[in-house]
C-alpha cells in the first residue's frame, strides 16, 4: 500500500530525515514513536505530500508521490489524515465540516455527503452533535469528528499524527478506542504516538526514529520484547516507567 524507499529530506542544510526505507501492507496498523524531534511526524507528513522531501521515493498504492504526472489533490483526498489540533472550520457546524471536503473534492452532492458523513458521526458516537460547532465541543469529541471526517472520503489508509498529544487524559481513551475499532477492521494506518499501550493493543509493526532516521522496524513483539538498539531500548525504559 505504502513504499519508501531512502527518502531523505532536509530544512536548509539541516537534515531532518535520513535515508528512511520501509514498507506498509493493506491492512497493517504501524506505530511511529521515538523522541520529540526525531522525524516522526515530517516522515508521515512525506506520505501524502505534505511534506515535500528532496531525496528517495514514495509510492503509494502504485502512484509516486511528488511525480510531476500525479495529481496530488488526488491522492490526498485518498489518504485521510488526523492532526494533533483537529483541524475543523470553527464557523461551521459538525455537519458542514463532515460534508465540505466531500462535495468540493469528491464530487458528491450535499445529500449523499450528508448521509456520509453522519453515517461516520453515528459511527464515532456523536450523532447528537451533528448541528453543533467545533467550539461546543470537548477536545476528544472535535479529534473524533476530524476522524469521521477523515474516513467520509473513503480512505485507502489513515495518518495520524499524535492525536491524542492535545487533549486532556481523560479525553485520550475515547479517540483511541475509536482508532482501535478502525484498526479491527482492517484499516490500513500509520500512527505517530506515545500510546504505547495503543500500540500494543493494536499495532502489528512498530517503527522507532531517532535524530531522522529509522532505526527500529519490527514486529511490536520484537519492540516490546527486546527492542534491539540500545536507543530504543532507552526510550522504552523512560517511557514506560
Amino acid at each position: 500500500m505504502i513504499e519508501m524507499e531512502n527518502v531523505s529530506k532536509w530544512y536548509g542544510n539541516f537534515q531532518v530525515l535520513t535515508d528512511c526505507t520501509t514498507q506498509v501492507a493493506k491492512g497493517d496498523v504501524v506505530v511511529v514513536c521515538g523522541p520529540s524531534g526525531s522525524g516522526k511526524s515530517t516522515l508521515i507528513k512525506t506520505v501524502n505530500g505534505l511534506e515535500p522531501f528532496q531525496k528517495g521515493r514514495i509510492t503509494v498504492d502504485g502512484t509516486v508521490v511528488g511525480a510531476p504526472e500525479t495529481n496530488m489533490s488526488k491522492l490526498r483526498s485518498r489518504i485521510g489524515m488526523v492532526f494533533q489540533n483537529f483541524e475543523l472550520f470553527p464557523h461551521l457546524s459538525i455537519r458542514q465540516n463532515l460534508t465540505l471536503g466531500q462535495v468540493k473534492v469528491l464530487g458528491r452532492s450535499e445529500e449523499e455527503a450528508a448521509e456520509r458523513g453522519l453515517k461516520y458521526l453515528d459511527r464515532v458516537g456523536l450523532l447528537a452533535h451533528k448541528d453543533k460547532f467545533p467550539g461546543q465541543l470537548s477536545g476528544g469529541q472535535q479529534q473524533r469528528v476530524a476522524i469521521a471526517r477523515a474516513l467520509s472520503m473513503d480512505p485507502m489508509a489513515m495518518l495520524f499524527d499524535e492525536p491524542t498529544s492535545a487533549l486532556d487524559p481523560e479525553m485520550i481513551n475515547e479517540v483511541l478506542d475509536v482508532m482501535v475499532g478502525l484498526a479491527q477492521e482492517g484499516m490500513t494506518m500509520m500512527v505517530v504516538t506515545h500510546e504505547m499501550g495503543f500500540a500494543r493493543k493494536v499495532a502489528n509493526r512498530v517503527i522507532f526514529m531517532d535524530k531522522g532516521a529509522i532505526i527500529e522496524d519490527c514486529t511490536k513483539d520484537e519492540f516490546f520484547g527486546s527492542a534491539r538498539s540500545e536507543r530504543a531500548q532507552d526510550f522504552l525504559a523512560k517511557i514506560l516507567h
